[in-house]
C-alpha cells in the first residue's frame, strides 16, 4: 500500500467524494484505511463495565485504498544559502592542443587486407 498513517488523502469515490482527511489507521490485509472524519457510521452499544452508558456513537469506518489518493503537500521553497567563495588561482591554458586529422584522409591511408587461399593437395 502506498498510503501510510499520517498522510493527507483525498476521497475519490463514495458518499464523502471530494473531501480530504488524515489517515488514522491502515488495515493492510484488507487493503483499507481509516480516514479522520470520513465515512462516519453510527455504532449502537449497550452499557458495559467499561462504558457505563450505552448509546449511539459516531465512528470512522474503513474505506478501500482504491477510493483514496495521497495529496502532495507543496513544500515552501528554502531560502538560498550563501555560497562559500574561495580564492582560486587561474592556471594558464595548455598550448599543446593537437588537431585531429580529417576522417576521410584516415580511411584512405589504410591499406586493404590481402586474402590468400591455401592450395589444397
Amino acid at each position: 500500500m502506498k498510503v501510510k498513517v499520517g498522510d493527507n488523502v483525498k476521497i475519490l469515490a463514495g458518499k464523502d467524494k471530494g473531501k480530504t482527511g488524515k489517515v488514522i489507521r491502515t488495515l493492510k490485509r484488507e487493503n483499507r484505511v481509516v480516514v479522520e472524519g470520513i465515512n462516519m457510521i453510527k455504532k449502537h452499544s449497550k452499557p458495559t463495565n467499561t462504558n457505563d452508558k450505552g448509546g449511539i456513537f459516531d465512528i470512522e469506518a474503513p474505506i478501500h485504498v482504491s477510493n483514496v489518493k495521497v495529496e502532495v503537500v507543496e513544500k515552501k521553497p528554502k531560502a538560498p544559502k550563501a555560497a562559500k567563495v574561495a580564492a582560486k588561482e587561474e592556471k594558464p591554458a595548455k598550448a599543446t592542443a593537437k588537431k585531429a586529422a580529417p576522417k576521410t584522409e584516415a580511411k584512405a591511408e589504410k591499406p586493404a587486407k590481402k586474402t590468400t587461399k591455401k592450395a589444397s593437395k
